[in-house]
């Protein structure tokens, strides 16, 4: 008999979209849910357009667990992006499909071959409440604070966001 001696790593991943925001959305999850299985979802909330002027975005953050390295988590957002027909520009600010962005792996924080957490937790509202809702006791490794913490000291006068309705289930396919 052999051990399997794979460990099972515990990843957040942001999900972002603006442009027929509600079907990629979904088909974002459905691509996570197939390649991670089961997901624990935030609230999805409705913000409006950072760094460009565009239509609304829905955010969410999902939970996942996966055997996967760091490396293959990106290549398989990447993937689900690009079946999604996420154009990819320029401008670090433009409309998009469905942008898809690991936020935490273990809790590690690295500058290779990604940095972790993403920067982004600390400076977007759309991102740190959605993953203080649902990794409320968790603690960012370099700032020593739960996300719930720092959920609750942002300034939340610097972006507008609000929970919105929105169902989705997995398709077993």
């Amino acid at each position: 008999m052999s051990i399997d001696t794979r460990q099972s790593h515990i990843i957040y991943i942001s999900v972002g979209s603006n442009v027929d925001k509600q079907k990629h959305t979904k088909a974002g999850l459905q691509g996570m849910y197939q390649a991670f299985g089961e997901l624990t979802l935030s609230s999805v909330f409705e913000s409006e357009s950072v760094g460009f002027e565009g239509n609304n975005f829905y955010n969410l953050v999902i939970k996942a667990n996966t055997m996967l390295s760091i490396a293959q988590v990106c290549s398989v957002l990447k993937q689900i992006e690009q079946d999604n027909k996420r154009q990819r520009s320029e401008r670090k600010f433009a409309p998009r499909t469905l942008d898809l962005d690991l936020l935490l792996y273990d809790n590690q924080a690295m500058s290779q071959p990604i940095e972790l957490p993403r920067p982004e937790v600390l400076y977007n509202a759309f991102v740190l409440k959605p993953l203080a809702e649902i990794a409320a006791d968790e603690i960012h490794p370099i700032m020593k604070q739960s996300y719930a913490n720092l959920w609750q000291t942002y300034d939340k006068s610097l972006q507008k966001l609000w929970a919105i309705k929105f169902d989705w289930s997995p398709i077993d396919t």
